[in-house]
């Protein structure tokens, strides 16, 4: 196995009395032939590279070459680890210990992936890397975008000979906070630039899903998936069902739900296939839910590698706990209490189905 740790002198217009800026690279590789990049800036995945059924060298996810292109983003998530609460908070506001916290609005009324500037913006310190892994680690300060406490988190990304991208998250903090982490790797397994994500074939292990307002904010209980185009226990491609009149899919214009995971501790929750490459990925977490976003909002701004961001060219499994937890009693606790440390690991896991 080897690894690689690239420096990239990345060229800026920038006037002469300033240095050009230092970007690294870090490049995981298995026996298989299997890569995968990040860089410090949101502690991003940038690239999961891996032969496809013929044996061709296909990446499957989107993104840009330089961190310079992510910051310039009108999507600024791709591939990033999200923080402090990845997903929505209503209004922006959640009470903590009798006191009213106000977090940074920037989704229409709403808190998303942590407020204006959440862990996606932040330059992550690489504090340790191998032939195996990476980890990165950033400190929060108290009252960054509104949140309470300086929180220490740190993300490891492992890639295995087993052809599995592990992901481990752990935090401690200061004062009562609440955390809700995940990575937010943008997915085509066809292969980036290869076109729409309506024949990839997913399966959720989710009896229930969380139905949302107008401003995807969760509207109460958990709802039965059964009978709906939320149903995906039985595999189904992404586009079966995503055209229908159903009052979520138009809200989301598509999917862009949390699920409800079947089971507790590690689990399998879900399935997705390249219908062209044949690359199947596998999602175990340890989170209680999944939000499954179908490239909904993708309109084809950002040019990426591949070509412009057109319209449903990718989709997201967002391992987490649910949006706007800290407002709904019934969901589970996000809080974070001082001598207490967070862990979480969720596992994509990549094979070929022929």
């Amino acid at each position: 196995m080897k690894f690689v740790l690239t420096l990239i002198v990345v060229s800026m217009m920038l006037s002469c009395s300033q240095e050009p800026v230092v970007q690294r690279k870090i490049t995981l590789r298995n026996q298989h032939n299997v890569t995968a990049e990040f860089i410090p800036e949101g502690a991003r995945l940038i690239s999961f590279t891996m032969p496809d059924k013929n044996g061709k060298l296909t990446g499957i996810v989107l993104g840009f070459d330089s961190a310079a292109q992510y910051a310039a983003s009108t999507e600024p998530y791709f591939g990033a680890t999200i923080g402090r609460y990845g997903n929505r908070l209503k209004d922006g506001r959640f009470t903590l210990n009798g006191k009213t916290c106000q977090i940074s609005v920037n989704n229409g009324p709403n808190a998303l992936h942590g407020g204006k500037n959440g862990f996606q913006s932040k330059r992550w310190e690489v504090v340790q890397f191998d032939e195996q892994s990476v980890t990165f680690s950033y400190t929060s300060p108290d009252g960054e975008e509104g949140f309470p406490g300086t929180l220490n988190v740190s993300v490891t990304y492992k890639l295995t000979d087993d052809n599995e991208l592990q992901i481990a998250y752990s935090a401690n903090t200061d004062q009562t906070t609440v955390l809700n982490l995940t990575n937010h790797a943008f997915w085509n397994l066809n292969g980036e630039g290869s076109g729409s994500i309506d024949g990839h074939l997913v399966q959720i292990n989710a009896d229930a899903y969380t139905p949302v307002d107008s401003t995807l904010i969760p509207i109460g209980k958990p709802e039965a998936v059964a009978g709906t185009p939320f149903d995906f226990n039985t595999p189904t491609t992404i586009g079966a069902r995503i055209r229908e009149p159903h009052v979520q899919l138009l809200i989301g214009k598509g999917y862009d739900h949390n699920y409800v995971l079947n089971g507790t501790g590690m689990k399998r929750a879900a399935k997705a296939i390249g219908d062209k490459s044949g690359i199947q990925m596998l999602v175990y977490t340890e989170e209680p839910g999944l939000q499954f976003y179908s490239g909904n909002f993708m309109q084809g701004k950002n040019k990426l590698r591949s070509g412009p961001d057109e319209f449903r060219t990718a989709f997201c499994f967002e391992t987490q706990h649910f949006p706007d937890s800290p407002n709904q009693p019934g969901f589970p606790s996000t809080v974070l209490e001082p001598g207490k440390t967070f862990q979480s690991k969720s596992v994509y896991s990549f094979s070929i189905e022929r």
